[in-house]
């Protein structure tokens, strides 16, 4: 039998560097130059051989049958990279194109001297003396010598972690296997983080196995390895490479101990060395738990928990968080959570009190204190390294030691520490969001994942966002980092009622006492209510409500407002601030010279503004609820927008509503279609036509057949009528489709196209606006906005994310 190879120049792929690490992309057909070159280069070395020289056809040589043909060393080798770390050093192949393989576990990282003893540095039992352990990166004899130590203690069962999001490699020394992560050369000392969720670590540590046996074969068997990157004098260590079994993978090292022991089970559960892990690691540590029945409280479960084993590169970071996850979960398992402390909770002042989003949960939660004095257990049980509470407050007290010179730009290294402080916080938070999550869904089995009740608790899932360590701050502070402007520099007057009215944007929806308006000066305030009270409109009781989340002050009869670069404020925050402002601008500037004089003759909040008009006005009451700009309101502000006007109504039928904020556009028009829809569903909604053929370019956008608003209206329960209503309320409201009269569904396609043709996604934040406003008609149901659908909350979720580049426009206009 004869054979045929093709000696035509085949086309092979380059090795570059993975994509998860610096973008997105895939690994198919980039690695098929390893397989190639492993198998062919090998040829010679036993009798019977299954080759590919090309993409064409495969070529099978039997036994005893000898062909000759080339092996294109030179071919192979133009498509890998030469690198060395400093002149003094051989060069060599770089793993993935860019990076050199070092080893990661060194002799000073075991703070604990346990690798001896144990197999593993770092290794420790979480003082409570529940089963939960932590090890930094075992070899493989090492961790076979703590299994023997688990069982030695009697544990039956366990659950290991790896929480190492790298990709890590295990390449052979005497006869051990010792752990190798790629390294950018540019930092050594780091692993390398925000690896693409689509391509796991261990397809990674696979892939770049093979380009380790490239490598090899390309040079005498030998692969060059870092021991002490920072000492390079006898760098770097040529390690032998001459089978598949030189080199291991993770899931080697930690599956093939536990083969003949079915009891003892291994996950890979990727967590990031600094903030919170993701949602979806969340779920992923949560699908594990529900594999476990002797964790959950079922009627057959007898005998003790299993131990819970977390490992990471040294033991610390990563695998404290896992051990204070595994020591919740142990916490509500042995019903350890309901035991009282020695200070009775309701009065008792939590450490981490100081902070806001701390402060908001407790708030929310009817149970958060308890909620958060269980997580400072956990968290004192698992700080024998690493203490994450003393982590944040050490954090904050450097941030606040730091001042940099320019306050707007700050410095390179406030920048450094503050974010280091948002990220220990941030991670400190999501430990009581889960310990909350457990409180609801551990004596259910974890019906929900974490993501899906975390989107079933709308008031929990906004609160990260208010993530910040600033607490309170003096008024001469907010000035100096703030910036206090002047409205009417900004507010432009697109409908050209100052002439007339004294206010920018005032208007009325057809039909109907809603009115909108741009921030009125006290003196454009009793223009309004004069206008609104005289013979021709006769309305006795007027509703203001007041837009505005920033603070706002009238001094010497202009309108000033407080632009703050830290976190939303609550209503009573904001206007307990304005109070201080008011107070702070009415004293004399410092070191000024000559006669003392206050910064403004006349100072004003908001409340002194609105109390000013109650003599003329007997029925004007004042509402301030506070609106987040430029993007959706948050699901309690359709409540409360929602009830007031519900409340007004059920008192007199023919109140008229006035909508403010800073401009009188974007939150107005937003507040005044909720305005209309409660009317509508409160007093008897119009019949809503069909709709007209628009011959317009981009019809289906000015219409709002947006991907994601369909979506949503799939979803709901007479979801066309619904968008048909919103959709209606908008075209009343906004009686001209065009942007500078803010008609939201123009404003989409408008800003859209405008950010087609710059690198900004700027449309971002007013889709989200839109979608909002769809989500639930404000009828007199008792499910109030916040309540909404968990099914939809998921698809806006999903769908409208800004950092796909506005895919969901494109996947419309494309057809």
């Amino acid at each position: 039998m004869g054979t045929t190879a093709s000696t035509a120049q085949q086309t092979v792929s380059a090795g570059v560097p993975f994509e998860g690490l610096q973008g997105s992309g895939t690994m198919d057909g980039r690695h098929s130059l390893s397989v190639h070159s492993f198998h062919t280069t090998s040829l010679h070395n036993s009798k019977a051989k299954s080759i590919i020289p090309n993409k064409v056809a495969p070529v099978v040589i039997t036994y005893n049958c000898k062909e000759e043909f080339q092996i294109h060393d030179d071919l192979l080798k133009a498509h890998y990279r030469l690198g060395r770390l400093s002149d003094s050093t051989p060069e060599h192949y770089l793993v993935q194109g860019c990076y050199f393989l070092v080893r990661d576990v060194t002799e000073k990282m075991d703070m604990l001297g346990t690798s001896g003893s144990c197999g593993a540095p770092n290794f420790r039992q979480v003082r409570s003396g529940l089963p939960v352990f932590g090890m930094g990166q075992p070899s493989l004899s090492g961790f076979r010598r703590v299994l023997q130590k688990l069982q030695k203690d009697g544990h039956k069962e366990c659950v290991i972690f790896c929480v190492r999001e790298e990709p890590v490699l295990f390449l052979r020394a005497d006869e051990d296997f010792v752990s190798y992560t790629p390294r950018d050369k540019q930092s050594l000392h780091e692993n390398l983080q925000a690896l693409n969720s689509g391509i796991g670590a261990e397809s990674l540590e696979l892939a770049i196995r093979k380009e380790i046996h490239d490598f090899a074969q390309l040079s005498e068997n030998m692969y060059h390895v870092y021991h002490n990157t920072e000492d390079l004098r006898g760098e770097p260590h040529a390690v032998a490479i001459r089978g598949e079994d030189d080199v291991h993978v993770t899931e080697e090292v930690y599956k093939r101990p536990l083969f003949l022991q079915p009891t003892y089970r291994y996950h890979r559960l990727p967590l990031p060395e600094q903030g919170a892990p993701l949602e979806a690691q969340f779920d992923t540590f949560v699908s594990v738990l529900r594999e476990i029945p002797s964790l959950l409280w079922l009627r057959d479960a007898h005998g003790p928990p299993p131990a819970l084993l977390f490992s990471c590169q040294s033991g610390v970071g990563r695998t404290n968080l896992g051990m204070v996850l595994g020591t919740l979960v142990l916490f509500h398992h042995g019903g350890t959570t309901l035991q009282p402390d020695s200070a009775p909770l309701q009065t008792k002042t939590l450490p981490m009190e100081q902070f806001q989003v701390i402060q908001s949960f407790l708030h929310m939660v009817p149970q958060g204190r308890k909620v958060v004095e269980e997580v400072d257990r956990a968290v004192t049980a698992c700080a024998e390294l690493h203490d994450l509470k003393e982590v944040v407050l050490e954090n904050q007290r450097k941030l606040e030691g730091v001042q940099p010179e320019n306050p707007v730009q700050g410095s390179g290294g406030q920048h450094g520490v503050r974010q280091r402080a948002l990220q220990s916080l941030e991670r400190y938070f999501y430990l009581i969001l889960f310990n909350y999550y457990l409180h609801e869904q551990y004596p259910l089995a974890f019906a929900l994942s974490f993501s899906r009740w975390l989107c079933a608790h709308p008031e929990l899932y906004r609160l990260p966002v208010t993530l910040s360590l600033v607490g309170p701050v003096a008024p001469r502070d907010l000035i100096t980092k703030g910036s206090l402007e002047e409205d009417d520099l900004v507010s432009p007057d697109v409908l050209s009622t100052v002439r007339e009215m004294d206010v920018a944007n005032f208007r009325r929806v057809p039909r109907m006492p809603i009115y909108g308006t741009a921030q009125p000066s006290a003196k454009a305030l009793g223009n309004i209510l004069a206008y609104l009270t005289d013979a021709k409109r006769k309305l006795r009781q007027v509703i203001w409500v007041n837009l505005r989340e920033e603070a706002v002050l009238e001094c010497d009869d202009h309108t000033h407002s407080l632009r703050w670069p830290g976190p939303p404020m609550s209503l009573d925050q904001l206007e307990a601030l304005e109070v201080q402002l008011k107070a702070y601008l009415s004293l004399p500037a410092p070191d000024m010279k000559g006669p003392a004089a206050p910064r403004f003759q006349k100072c004003l909040t908001m409340q002194d503004v609105f109390s000013q008009h109650h003599g003329t006005c007997p029925g004007l009451i004042y509402h301030r609820i506070p609106v987040p700009d430029f993007c959706a309101p948050r699901e309690e502000d359709f409540d409360r927008l929602l009830e007031t006007v519900r409340a007004a109504l059920a008192k007199d039928p023919g109140t008229g509503f006035v909508f403010s904020c800073l401009s009188g556009q974007g939150r107005t028009t937003t507040a005044m279609v909720v305005a209309v829809l409660a009317f509508w569903h409160i007093q008897g909604c119009p019949e809503v036509g069909e709709e007209e053929l628009v011959s317009v370019p981009d019809a289906k956008f000015t219409k709002g057949e947006f991907q994601v608003v369909m979506k949503v209206v799939q979803l709901l329960p007479d979801g066309h009528r619904v968008k048909k209503e919103v959709d209606a309320a908008l075209d009343t409201v906004s009686e001209t489709m065009t942007p500078m009269h803010y008609h939201l569904r123009e404003i989409i396609i408008s800003t859209y196209r405008q950010a087609l043709n710059s690198d900004e996604e700027v449309a971002w934040p007013v889709m989200l606006t839109w979608a909002s406003t769809s989500r639930q008609s404000p009828t007199s149901s008792t499910v109030s906005p916040s309540r909404v659908s968990l099914q939809m909350r998921r698809a806006v979720s999903d769908e409208m994310r800004p950092p796909s580049s506005m895919d969901w426009m494109k996947s419309d206009t494309h057809g």
